[in-house]
């Protein structure tokens, strides 16, 4: 079976839009490696035992997302996370989760009509 997806705007995938990016960190999740006060210490410090604490509001400029950016990948606990507003979102919005088929393609038209009916699944 084939799906057709409906492509967003550039701003609802990510791109174009806002330039700034915001992020959080969960010091719940932290485990103490300091990679992120290592690739971005303007945004992320270590406390006495090693643990990580957001500085400032976790709004990043484009300037210094590849930092802050290489920081998040590189947590090797994922505590850091990138706040994504709905504007941003490259996910679509909340409802059946499902990817979105075009009612008028009547090769997919049935997919659309069983999510509506099954919303559970």
């Amino acid at each position: 079976m084939r799906f057709r997806v409906v492509q967003r705007d550039a701003a609802l995938r990510g791109g174009g839009g806002d330039d700034t990016v915001r992020v959080r960190l969960d010091r719940t999740m932290c485990d103490g490696f300091g990679v992120c006060a290592k690739h971005a210490p303007e945004y992320f410090s270590l406390d006495d035992w090693g643990y990580a604490s957001l500085v400032g509001n976790g709004t990043v400029p484009e300037a210094d997302q590849p930092a802050v950016r290489r920081a998040l990948l590189d947590c090797p606990v994922h505590a850091i996370i990138e706040m994504v507003t709905d504007e941003r979102s490259p996910l679509p919005p909340a409802g059946d989760g499902l990817p979105r088929v075009e009612e008028s393609d009547p090769d997919h038209a049935d997919v659309a009509r069983e999510a509506q009916m099954m919303p559970g699944m």
